[in-house]
């Protein structure tokens, strides 16, 4: 015998939906309301109703056979996979975040898949979703059903826009000031993202990318240097610079680097946060103010502009990709290896970059740029970003679940990668030294940084303009061998007293083509981080620039 399925009305279960959807799914909304309304609670009880009658309003008008349904499971399944996140990370979901989770290797998006993911999923995505699919729904004949709809849906929005002016000026100021209050709502902001990054989404579209540069030629010193210049730039990983102790930390996570005649570089600010943004970002020159991903790939960026001033360039990756960056330089991705030296499960320690830049070391013949791109500090899963003896900080976080670790063992994780990642830059350091036979430098910058329990926020991501400046202070270290500084006229006593000049990723663009002293008319010295600490070529430089030289 047949057992019978419950039914209940249409309406009836669009207002339960919506209920579950407003008061269940959305536990950091709620926190950060009773904060920001803390002397109105009023104004906030007003503002959870009429969001439950606005999105009730939403769902009434797609109340219809065949539709209701999936609409209802969509919105559970989408609140129950944000709420997780955004409650335990501190995260909010933008199209950013979309772009980010659309863009990582299975690898690192399994670390995130954890068992409490899976059980929170389950109780509040995967069940009231089965109970939605499980309950028969009556629908009344059509046009009847769309008076009964509109008779519930004007009433609900008339409700909805009195609250709104009644309580005005203080939603207007609270939504002003706390802009993560609504970013943090389910399910509006995914919603929202997903149908953002949709409409930004190109697929395989194929971009006319605009030549950019294209009159570099090599300057003085670089005509004149006796020796092929070697420049390796590392692109570190989700490194915040107020975990490193050259710039003050209180813990020893640099004591290689600080034996090796670097400088640090304390006030640098990232282009986003999140390497999706950044790392197009840092490579153009488009500044933060006027970067986006279309205009990005639609024209070229330094590392073209190197490469017509007849640079060597090179790009080597640990990571999840060059985001289209290297797309016209020889590129090679290591986790595809799988080097059983340094990688497991998919992802790779760093220091299978200074293995590889030994080997590309020896192929060198001419003026050369390295780009080594870092695994750095990625979380949440940070005990696995560092080979156990560099785990000096304990004890440490060994899991991705936030939630069973002290903020403190979360803490001693986060700085044993940047432990491991002075080890790494140090080793860097050590190989470019040891090939005299090359003027060589290296210069390292973060694509952003990292939260760490602040104020309750965890990882990245969170949209810049109210990210804390854990996401968005990064460290920028330079070191030049002596006869690179002597070549190319880099003072290195004038970088290290210029250490706390407030600089960012718009300054990289032109740093790398000073540095390598090419003359083009894209370059700006105004934004080259090291030109005040050059010094001018000299006349035998100059009169060598003819051809005299290498």
């Amino acid at each position: 015998m047949r057992l019978a399925r419950p039914a209940i009305g249409s309406l009836p279960l669009v207002a339960l939906s919506a209920a579950y959807l407003v008061f269940v799914t959305n536990g950091t909304f709620w926190r950060k309301g009773l904060l920001y309304f803390a002397d109105h609670p009023l104004h906030l009880a007003a503002l959870g109703l009429g969001l439950f009658l606005i999105l009730f309003s939403a769902l009434a008008a797609v109340s219809v056979r065949y539709l209701v349904k999936p609409v209802v499971i969509a919105f559970v399944l989408v609140s129950a996979v944000a709420s997780y996140y955004v409650d335990s990370y501190g995260i909010l979901i933008d199209r950013t975040m979309i772009a980010n989770v659309a863009q990582t290797t299975g690898a690192e998006a399994g670390h995130l898949v954890t068992a409490g993911f899976l059980t929170h999923l389950a109780l509040f995505g995967l069940l009231p979703a089965a109970l939605v699919m499980l309950v028969r729904v009556r629908h009344r004949p059509f046009w009847r059903k769309v008076r009964w709809n509109v008779a519930a849906i004007v009433p609900s929005l008339g409700v909805a826009l009195a609250i709104t002016l009644a309580f005005y000026p203080s939603y207007a100021s609270t939504f002003r000031m706390h802009r993560d209050l609504m970013a943090s709502l389910n399910p509006l902001a995914p919603v929202v993202a997903l149908v953002k990054y949709g409409q930004h989404w190109d697929g395989e579209r194929t971009y006319v990318v605009a030549p950019l540069g294209t009159d570099a030629v090599a300057g003085p010193r670089l005509a004149a240097a006796r020796k092929p210049v070697v420049t390796v730039l590392v692109v570190g990983e989700t490194a915040r610079a107020q975990n490193f102790s050259l710039n003050g930390y209180d813990r020893d996570t640099n004591p290689e680097l600080a034996a090796r005649g670097v400088v640090s570089f304390t006030d640098v600010s990232s282009c986003g946060t999140s390497t999706a943004v950044s790392v197009p970002c840092m490579f153009s020159n488009l500044t933060r103010a006027g970067h986006s991903d279309e205009k990005a790939r639609s024209v070229e960026n330094v590392l073209d502009v190197l490469g017509h001033g007849g640079i060597d360039v090179r790009w080597i990756d640990n990571d999840t990709g060059a985001y289209h960056v290297a797309d016209r330089v020889p590129y090679t991705f290591l986790p595809g290896g799988g080097d059983p030296r340094f990688c497991e499960g998919g992802e790779c320690h760093d220091e299978i970059l200074t293995d590889r830049l030994e080997a590309e070391l020896k192929t060198i013949t001419k003026d050369t740029v390295i780009v080594l791109h870092q695994l750095g500090s990625h979380g949440p899963t940070y005990y696995l970003r560092y080979p156990a003896g560099f785990e000096r900080f304990a004890p440490a976080c060994r899991t991705a679940e936030f939630a069973d670790c002290k903020r403190e063992e979360i803490i001693n994780a986060y700085d044993n990668t940047i432990l491991y990642t002075d080890h790494v830059l140090a080793q860097t350091i050590d190989r470019l030294k040891a090939r005299t036979d090359f003027d060589t430098a290296m210069l390292y910058v973060s694509d952003h940084g990292e939260s760490l329990g602040e104020n309750g926020i965890y990882l990245h991501a969170m949209p810049y303009v109210f990210a804390p400046t854990t996401q968005t202070r990064v460290p920028m270290i330079a070191w030049f061998s002596d006869g690179f500084a002597g070549d190319m006229g880099v003072d290195t006593a004038c970088l290290a007293g210029r250490r706390d000049a407030p600089l960012s990723h718009d300054n990289l663009f032109h740093t790398l083509i000073g540095l390598q002293d090419l003359r083009t008319k894209v370059y700006d010295a105004g934004l080259d981080a090291f030109a005040p600490c050059r010094a001018a070529p000299t006349p035998a430089q100059v009169s060598e620039l003819a051809g005299a030289g290498r």
